[in-house]
């Protein structure tokens, strides 16, 4: 596989003048990707039905002239005014009833009709202009699905669309009725056209309701994203591409990913670290010029499991961003070790964003390759560099790794109806657990919850399951590898009721889940040890083999029926007894790694990362701070 570096341009932003010294540059830098025009539309269709081609046309000829290959975005995520002002309701709504204005970006509802049909014209005529052109190698659709929390939507259109399909899901509202226990608090219903929308009731609404909506929105979303897919499909033979984000799981990104040919998504590691990764302050401090040793990997593996083996980073970090509560430069060496980092994971391409910084508008901190005046930004170098390396480095031959980890975007919505505690995530709980396994040294494949995915592993974890579909229990159960589950698996039914007989209902397993409880941050439980239970604790009847239990003799991990479930979610320390506890019954190797040194392999290497601002020493030998090892297999 070819692995290749592109960037993120904006001739609409430059005089034209530029552009061919821009091309000119872009190419001698070793880039071989430009994604343009996914903002664009106000400069395609200034005003209804009347298109300018022209620069576009001039824009790809351009690239194309220089050797690049275009990525050609459609321009959906920012509707202009005048289709706004057309469609006065195409606005999301939040969930205070409040709509969300003009004046940015991703501002409009996927439910609402007109704005869908807007949607198909503006992608067929980009369509049949560019579907055959030379230059242009792929496409991405829209632009970022679900950034600014633009996937919930309570307008009158999403109020509409939800009950239709309600009505197609449950077929009688006697059905939706019984599945949501609606005989509580006396919530029956006579029609569908009765069921609002689950947002400003007195106290909570019913969580089946919530969790209903949940997937409405989610295929809203598909829906929107196969309408562009099926009319791309019409024109063009190139790949299909969508932009992702990390820890956006307002969607279900397999469901969106089926439609596509690659999936992709945006690395921001300084930024995420203080948006989104949930790190302590200390953490924070420790690793604030190079981000989070794990965060990046793990959308790698995500998203490779989302692509089928096929995905790119659309959006690389090349310097200091604008959007996060601090906006600190890499460590030099950073933006080298993140590019690395993701072609060792598979990826096909990483395009830097972007080619330059912005003078203007709400990016303009947003550093690029190059600074606002054209002079190299630091970036660049280190691009260039990754660039010279491809050239002379052996490909990177893909490789099943010996664990995998269940990721379900469904199980995602569920635990955000509800968590339970403050603050507890079903995001939280993988991240912790994929954490552990990369401190052990281990690759790791991230799976859907496919029973046809399973096979091949000699160690499945599966945390927090929330609803466990009876073909993908059964799979797990005669799967062959040593399947780690719990906490919160299999704990609610399809519509969130508990379920008879009480969960988690593993096959072959006498386990049943009694009680269970949240924890205070401050009242954490130890276990025999080392390690203590934190945020999520479980009682367990039946007949346990304990494995782990707590100080007070309540079993905390323990095998049974082929399973190890575990009755809690547990701190670094206790994770860590787990899996070596698992690794050293299913025959993995452990690793012992210094603070922040991560490995990951391949077919015929091992690559090594220290995201730490010290020398470390590996056992392949000592790697100075942002530095990148590669090794052979033995």
């Amino acid at each position: 596989m070819q692995r290749t570096l592109g960037t993120c341009y904006y001739p609409e932003h430059w005089p034209r003048e530029t552009w061919e010294e821009d091309a000119r540059r872009m190419a001698e830098a070793g880039l071989t990707w430009v994604r343009i025009g996914e903002f664009a539309w106000s400069r395609l269709e200034p005003e209804e039905g009347r298109f300018d081609w022209d620069w576009l046309d001039d824009a790809i000829a351009v690239l194309g002239a220089a050797g690049l290959r275009v990525v050609l975005g459609t321009p959906t995520a920012t509707p202009p005014r005048w289709v706004v002002d057309k469609h006065p309701d195409m606005l999301a709504v939040d969930e205070q009833g409040r709509p969300r204005k003009f004046g940015s970006r991703r501002h409009y509802c996927f439910s609402h009709q007109g704005y869908l049909g807007e949607c198909r014209r503006i992608v067929t005529e980009l369509a049949r202009r560019y579907g055959r052109n030379p230059h242009v190698a792929a496409w991405q659709t829209d632009n970022e699905y679900g950034c600014h929390d633009t996937i919930l939507s309570y307008s009158d259109a999403a109020r509409a669309g939800f009950r239709d399909w309600l009505a197609q899901r449950y077929q009688s509202v006697d059905a939706l009725n019984r599945a949501w226990g609606n005989v509580f608090w006396s919530m029956e219903y006579d029609r569908f056209d009765q069921v609002d929308l689950p947002n400003l009731t007195v106290t909570e609404p019913n969580p089946a309701h919530v969790l209903a909506f949940r997937r409405f929105s989610s295929d809203q979303v598909v829906r929107f994203n196969r309408v562009q897919v099926d009319i791309l499909r019409a024109h063009t033979d190139a790949p299909l591409i969508h932009n992702y984000m990390g820890r956006i799981t307002d969607f279900d990104h397999f469901k969106v990913g089926a439609d596509l040919d690659v999936a992709s998504w945006d690395s921001y590691p300084l930024g995420f670290l203080e948006d989104r990764v949930g790190a302590p302050p200390e953490r924070q401090r420790a690793y604030a010029r190079q981000g989070d040793p794990d965060f990046q990997a793990f959308h790698h593996d995500l998203y490779r499991a989302v692509g089928r083996g096929r995905w790119w980073v659309m959006e690389q970090q090349p310097g200091p961003v604008n959007w996060a509560p601090y906006n600190p430069a890499p460590l030099p060496g950073m933006v080298r070790l993140w590019s690395w980092e993701a072609f060792a994971h598979g990826a096909e391409a990483v395009c830097y964003f972007r080619w330059r910084q912005a003078p203007f508008a709400q990016e303009q901190m947003h550093a690029g390759l190059l600074r606002p005046d054209s002079a190299e930004a630091p970036g660049l170098a280190e691009a260039r560099q990754v660039a010279a390396e491809l050239a002379e480095a052996p490909e990177v031959v893909p490789h099943r790794a010996r664990v995998a980890l269940v990721f379900d975007y469904d199980a995602d919505f569920a635990w955000a109806v509800q968590p339970h505690g403050r603050g507890l995530s079903y995001f939280g709980l993988v991240f912790d657990t994929y954490r552990a396994l990369r401190r052990a040294g281990l690759s790791i494949d991230i799976l859907p919850p496919d029973p046809d995915a399973l096979e091949g592993y000699a160690a499945i974890f599966a945390p927090g399951l929330m609803h466990m579909a009876a073909p993908f229990k059964a799979a797990l159960a005669e799967s062959d590898a040593l399947v780690v589950a719990g906490p919160r698996s299999g704990a609610r039914d399809l519509d969130m009721a508990i379920p008879e007989g009480l969960p988690p209902g593993l096959p072959g397993a006498d386990l049943r889940v009694a009680r269970v409880e949240s924890l205070r941050p401050d009242m954490p439980v130890p276990l025999s040890g080392g390690g203590h239970v934190l945020h999520y604790r479980e009682e367990l009847e039946g007949r346990l083999d304990t494995i782990i239990a707590a100080e007070d003799g309540a079993p905390f991990a323990v095998h049974a029926g082929g399973h190890l479930y575990l009755a809690g979610w547990g701190d670094e320390d206790a994770l860590d007894r787990v899996i070596a506890w698992v690794c050293d019954k299913t025959g993995i190797e452990v690793l012992t790694l210094p603070e922040g040194v991560r490995v990951r392999d391949t077919g015929t290497e091992r690559f090594w990362f220290n995201y730490s601002d010290r020398h470390a020493a590996t056992p392949a030998g000592p790697i100075p701070p942002a530095g990148v090892l590669r090794r052979p297999r033995a």
